[in-house]
């Protein structure tokens, strides 16, 4: 079994001229967790090596030079990097995810570009992927490759994780490729997020979008579950803690040190971006020294800005802007000892970079939104014996974690000035308690521990699919099923209408059985040999309208109504409705659109089937909640179905038809078929000895399962065919 991490980029770029083409580490804190990950995995990296290469002597030369590495390139042209990258990936995902609608360009050609792009990496990776390995995709550039690759390789282990932020659904719908890229998330098993704010927008998503359901934290496809999680990234804790200890670090520090030991450092490290905040800082921090004169000439900001997208237009603009601030403010308060704002427009190296983290008194994290920033926890991880203070944006992933920072908003350059100014004055001891908690956090939530319990999650996932998937009711179960259908003299076959023979519609009065339904079911029970039962939900006068002149049992409302030898029989004398519970059940009809109550003769039924995915969820919760207390003094049962809230008596259920029907006759085949929560009662009551079939969803008790609905009759034609 192998771990086949796929990104945008390789861990390493290639860079250089056509023959002395060179490899350097890449930047950025993906490529720089994962490549430290630790496992006993034979661990291979599918990604763009960060240059394109058109000669395909050089192709072949670079890759099995990468191969040594066990790196697989895909070669990207310019065009692809400039429509796929630079145009769909960054000009319309990028600023729609971090919530700058403005600034997302909507191009046809892009879009083309993205999904060509994808395919390409799907097919690099096919020429990697052996059955039983595990995939793990990366990022918001590759949301289309985990359906390609679940269309290739159907029995992998296929992870997603999305480091950016996952917006709101009012604003990914507004992508015209929403239900496209949401689909090619669902070809994984697992679909993971920094935080449980982004797995709640996109399970929303994924409701409204496709018309999905999810159980709590899982989604169930045809085949398979899906499911969501947050699992927040962590660093390689230890490399950034016992960095002062390298020779190297430690002359940098301490050559700082000394040229800054009369100033409080504050430290700020960005790629250039739009998302990051970088100006709304430098207005914070000019706030701090025109309000707070007493501290210019002894706090200095050290402003670190990765050189990022600068020949697009809106991050040359931004660069601009930046310049012109530090300008401003550097001009209005430096003297001939000393500068506010130091700025660096260039990436550090790693020794650089951890001896800026050590010395710093402050580390100013500001996004205005953000996945999860590592830069946080990095300065956190550095300070192994001595003392910080970070002052992070609530609008950061690393913030749900990092509580013991001094957590502010972003857009309020006030608040950021009275941050800097609580952290120079707070206390050591408060500043050492601060830091020492949030170190121990830090310390366990490390890249090693966040990959280890992705890919635990996925095994888990990939076991209860396994598992699952083996109850799929193929030939060689539908061979066995037959042959007992044909040896046996007495069968009792019992069948659910709705979601089983008949598919579920926005209407449920639009269910009539079809012309197909009616002969499958005539044919059935033409053979002398079976007794016939639909077992539904639905009211006696309907199942009589549909199905009353074919030669079949019927049971209507779980039971409560049943019909043996041409008549209709009753099992439960029901008092009228108590009027509190029809009040309840009809306010919540009135206040959530295209809900309906059908109201039996033993059973109360609120259908929320053409409800708003996440309206529902919150009406379903709200109405159990209010009929908890007139259903229990009624000693009535309330049951969640298949988009249904359900009030009705528990005397009668699927499960004491069947014990009803049992009595009546020595069979020697029983079958029973069903697709909803009902239908347990059904599949748990039968002997063992039963075929027990559920549709659509698994069941807990059911021996077998359709995957669709659609499957149902073409399976009841085989089993009757000789």
């Amino acid at each position: 079994m192998k771990l086949i991490i796929i990104s945008n980029r390789l861990p390493v770029k290639v860079y250089g001229t056509p023959g002395k083409y060179r490899f350097a580490r890449s930047e950025g804190g993906l490529t720089t967790g994962l490549d430290s990950l630790e496992t006993e995995m034979e661990k291979h990296w599918i990604g763009w090596p960060g240059i394109e290469i058109t000669q395909t002597y050089l192709k072949k030369k670079i890759t099995k030079q990468l191969a040594n590495k066990d790196f697989h390139p895909v070669f990207l042209t310019s065009k692809d990097v400039e429509e796929y990258y630079e145009g769909y990936s960054n000009s319309k995902i990028w600023p729609l995810c971090h919530y700058f609608f403005s600034l997302i360009k909507h191009e046809p050609s892009h879009w083309e570009s993205y999904k060509k792009v994808n395919q390409m990496f799907a097919e690099a990776a096919s020429k990697v992927i052996s059955p039983g390995d595990i995939v793990w995709v990366q990022d918001y550039q590759l949301m289309l490759l985990p359906k390609m690759l679940r269309e290739m390789f159907p029995d992998i282990s296929i992870g997603y994780f999305h480091h950016i932020p996952f917006p709101s659904y009012e604003l990914f719908r507004v992508l015209p490729e929403r239900a496209e890229i949401l689909e090619g998330l669902l070809g994984a098993d697992l679909v993971a997020f920094h935080t449980f704010e982004y797995m709640r927008h996109f399970i929303s998503a994924v409701e409204r979008v496709l018309d999905l359901n999810f159980e709590l934290d899982q989604v169930r496809l045809k085949e398979r579950i899906v499911r969501i999680d947050a699992l927040p990234m962590g660093i390689n804790f230890d490399l950034y803690y016992n960095s002062i200890l390298n020779p190297k670090v430690s002359r940098i520090a301490d050559k700082l040190k000394k040229n800054y030991k009369d100033h409080k450092i504050i430290l700020s490290v960005d790629r250039l971006d739009y998302s990051k905040g970088i100006l709304n800082r430098l207005k914070g921090f000019a706030r701090f020294l025109e309000n707070h004169p007493e501290h210019q000439g002894k706090v200095s900001l050290f402003m670190i800005i990765v050189p990022s997208r600068d020949k697009v237009e809106s991050y040359a603009e931004l660069k601009t802007k930046i310049d012109e601030t530090i300008g401003s403010v550097n001009g209005i308060y430096s003297n001939m000892n000393w500068t506010p704002i130091h700025y660096f427009y260039h990436g550090f190296s790693f020794e650089e970079l951890c001896a800026m983290y050590y010395i710093a008194d402050i580390a100013l994290v500001t996004p205005l939104r953000d996945g999860m920033n590592l830069v946080a926890k990095e300065y956190i991880a550095c300070k192994r014996d001595t003392d910080g203070v970070l002052i992070l944006s609530e609008m950061a992933g690393a913030s749900i974690e990092l509580i013991d920072a001094l957590i502010i908003n972003p857009n309020d350059a006030a608040e950021i000035e009275q941050a800097i100014v609580q952290a120079l004055e707070m206390s050591k001891e408060e500043i050492r308690e601060r830091m020492d908690w949030m170190q121990r956090r830090v310390s366990r939530q490390t890249v090693n521990k966040w990959a280890g319990d992705f890919i635990d999650e996925l095994m888990k996932i990939r076991e209860k699919n396994h598992s699952m998937y083996s109850r799929v009711l193929g030939d060689s179960a539908l061979a066995k099923i037959k042959q007992e259908y044909h040896n046996s003299t007495k069968r009792l076959i019992i069948l659910d209408y709705d979601g089983t023979l008949s598919p579920f519609h926005p209407r449920p009065e639009d269910a009539f059985p079809t012309r197909e339904i009616l002969e499958t079911l005539q044919e059935l029970s033409n053979d002398p040999h079976n007794k016939v039962v639909i077992s539904s939900g639905r009211d006696h006068h309907t199942l009589e309208q549909w199905l009353g002149n074919l030669n079949i049992g019927l049971a209507a409302e779980h039971g409560a109504f049943y019909k043996s030898d041409g008549k209709w029989h009753k099992n439960s004398m029901q008092k009228k409705w108590d009027p509190e519970i029809l009040t309840i059940l009809n306010q919540f009809v009135e206040k959530t659109p295209r809900s309906a109550l059908e109201v039996k003769e033993t059973a109360l039924v609120w259908h929320y089937r053409k409800v708003d995915g996440w309206l529902a969820s919150m009406r379903v919760q709200q109405l159990i909640e209010a009929l908890v207390t007139p259903c229990t003094r009624d000693h009535l049962q309330i049951m969640k179905g298949n988009k249904i809230i359900e009030v009705k008596h528990p005397d009668f259920t699927k499960g004491s038809e069947v014990n009803r029907l049992l009595n009546e006759d020595n069979y020697d085949f029983v079958m029973a078929m069903g697709d909803d929560v009902t239908d347990e009662d059904m599949f748990f009551a039968l002997p063992n000895n039963s075929t027990t079939i559920k549709i659509g969803t698994f069941s807990e008790y059911a021996k077998y399962n359709l995957l669709n609905q659609t499957e149902t009759l073409p399976f009841l034609k085989k089993l009757m065919a000789l």
